[in-house]
């Protein structure tokens, strides 16, 4: 079979209208797979005010606001009977699932019963979501949720290793293979480090900023951060704090760190300029299935403190481009952080070090890896 010869139905429980590490890649993915001959048609809920354009053919699928208080989320119930129409009509030989929603395993239903090829990529570990909310209980029952949505696949990506291993330890038997991320090498590098930038925020030049990177949800580790930071200043630790994001937490993490500089969202060289712009990146988050966020960091030159968790443990090498720390270790994440605060030698070394590591992640291979993975799932079927 061909690259031609493909047509993907790819679902999506966010594919642009909120701003994500995981929509973010499905845009490139699908970007690639278009200038590669695939014919490909994106189904996902949408808004009037989207985050940004969609790349490729995107379908409309009726949603409703996601319940507990996080309505900038649409949730589909289901596969609506137009959205089955306009699949029919398409008549795809892979279906692409990107999330375990409801639309996704409605969409995985529907492939089995006709017998079609079904894929899925993992994005984020959901199990990690509950506890954030005081919802722990549900956790084995979760897991034992997306164990059965990942062995109903032919076949599964991930975006590292250490994500695969977790997932045959739930008892996932299906095939996995790695659909890794890219880099934008122009945008995050050190050169793109601003002084006159800092200094707008009110940061000085000899001070050494910490820095946050994200959307601003409660998974991301905000908690941690928070404590961190404050645990910092009781040491009598010299920093300053710097947010880079926006979401609906940011008022709550605002009064835990009322001393950050927060810069509201970047995007663009912008983005690159305030990535290189830190000394310290602090990722806590415990939710990450490859951490976008840190291997930018990472190849703008800045050293990273990280959970010692998936994702992070896949690209920080821990001593030499920065240190993973078990999760909610606060004192563990302060030990880390003074020593790369009161150490120039040791944080430049990092820095460098993490920058020529980043240097592997290109999009085009990347990407290339996840259309091989149709092509030979499509020969493993006989299609």
């Amino acid at each position: 079979m061909r690259p031609e010869d493909l047509r993907v139905a790819l679902f999506s429980g966010n594919y642009n209208y909120v701003r994500d590490g995981a929509n973010q890649a499905l845009n490139k993915l699908v970007g690639h797979l278009l200038a590669r001959g695939v014919k490909v048609r994106v189904y996902s809920p949408t808004t009037d005010t989207p985050a940004f354009p969609p790349t490729g053919d995107l379908v409309k699928v009726r949603a409703i606001a996601m319940p507990g208080g996080r309505g900038e989320y649409k949730l589909a119930r289901g596969l609506p009977a137009a959205t089955k129409r306009d699949l029919e009509a398409f008549a795809p030989n892979l279906v692409h699932l990107s999330a375990p929603d409801w639309l996704g395993h409605k969409a995985l239903t529907w492939a089995r019963e006709r017998n079609i090829a079904s894929f899925i990529s993992m994005h984020t570990r959901f199990e990690t979501y509950p506890a954030y909310y005081h919802i722990g209980f549900v956790v084995p029952w979760l897991i034992r949720g997306l164990t059965r949505f990942y062995n109903r696949a032919d076949h599964v990506v991930v975006p590292a290793p250490s994500s695969g291993e977790l997932l045959k330890s739930w008892g996932v038997t299906t095939p996995i293979s790695i659909w890794s991320r890219g880099i934008d090498h122009h945008r995050f590098q050190p050169a793109a480090r601003s002084l006159e930038w800092r200094r707008s925020l009110g940061i000085a030049d000899g001070e050494v900023a910490v820095g946050f990177l994200g959307r601003l949800v409660l998974e991301k580790g905000l908690d941690i951060f928070a404590d961190v930071m404050n645990e910092l200043t009781r040491r009598g630790v010299p920093h300053r704090v710097m947010v880079i994001g926006e979401g609906p937490a940011r008022d709550w993490f605002a009064e835990r760190v009322p001393e950050a500089a927060f810069t509201g969202f970047q995007s663009g060289d912008d983005l690159g300029r305030a990535v290189a712009s830190m000394d310290v990146f602090f990722n806590p988050s415990v939710t990450e299935t490859f951490g976008n966020v840190t291997a930018e960091a990472m190849a703008a030159g800045v050293p990273v403190v990280a959970a010692r968790a998936t994702g992070a443990v896949d690209l920080v090498e821990d001593g030499v481009t920065g240190f993973l720390v078990p999760p909610r270790d606060v004192n563990a994440y302060a030990d880390a952080i003074e020593r790369l605060v009161r150490d120039d030698g040791l944080r430049r070394s990092a820095g460098l070090a993490g920058h020529a590591s980043a240097e592997q992640y290109e999009w085009e291979p990347v990407n290339e890896a996840v259309l091989t993975a149709y092509l030979d799932l499509m020969n493993r079927r006989g299609s």
